[in-house]
């Protein structure tokens, strides 16, 4: 059962005070009335003894996917929709809420799985982050060298360039979509469907695919 978004702030808050801030525990004497503490209590989330809270290992786990989706809908706001470092908290706060579980892994995958939030502040590891250090290094490598005619199937987008990555998601160039590379001169010309597209060195080289062994 989703919880509200008041409640999942200070899931946020608790996870840096003790995971990034090594605190066993916090004061909760100024929200004893809050809503939202009851409403974590009885979730399972939490535990309070003497106004001193500790989150409990269900807790941690929901806290820790909470700063994971905050994080990874400022790098989101940051990277794709070219919004200002200034602005960004407060944008990601309201579209944190909405990552449900498995949208937030899609997004992570598309941006490469970023380490970092826009502010320096680490990333929680996902599932599709174990995902991809298995198979990296393997048969993962940018379009711009992959064989000609070679079948393959989009890993994960990964470039600085704001435009750039505008530029292929509008292209329909997402994980999981199998990809062909029909030239890789004077352009690279790449397959998706049945829909063609040439592109420079520079945008086949920020699309990362997995060669298909079949």
């Amino acid at each position: 059962m989703p919880i509200t978004d008041r409640a999942e702030e200070i899931l946020e808050s608790l996870w840096i005070e003790c995971a990034e801030h090594a605190k066993d525990q916090c004061d909760t004497s100024l929200l004893r009335d809050d809503d939202a503490i009851k409403e974590l209590i009885s979730h399972g989330y939490l535990k309070i003894h003497n106004h001193a809270v500790r989150l409990t290992q269900k807790g941690e786990k929901e806290a820790r996917s909470c700063v994971r989706r905050h994080r990874l809908a400022e790098r989101l706001f940051v990277d794709v929709f070219d919004c200002k470092k200034k602005m960004v908290h407060d944008k990601s706060c309201r579209f944190e809420h909405l990552l449900h579980e498995g949208l937030d892994e899609s997004i992570c995958t598309i941006l490469g799985h970023p380490k970092e939030c826009p502010h320096g502040r680490s990333i929680p590891e996902g599932n599709c982050c174990r995902e991809a250090k298995k198979t990296a290094g393997k048969v993962i490598m940018p379009l711009s060298e992959l064989e000609v005619r070679k079948k393959a199937v989009v890993s994960y987008l990964h470039t600085k360039n704001r435009e750039a990555l505008k530029r292929l998601l509008a292209m329909g160039v997402l994980p999981t979509m199998d990809i062909v590379l029909n030239q890789n001169f004077p352009s690279y010309v790449f397959q998706i469907g049945e829909s063609q597209f040439a592109i420079d060195k520079e945008l086949a080289s920020a699309i990362f695919v997995r060669v298909n062994q079949r």
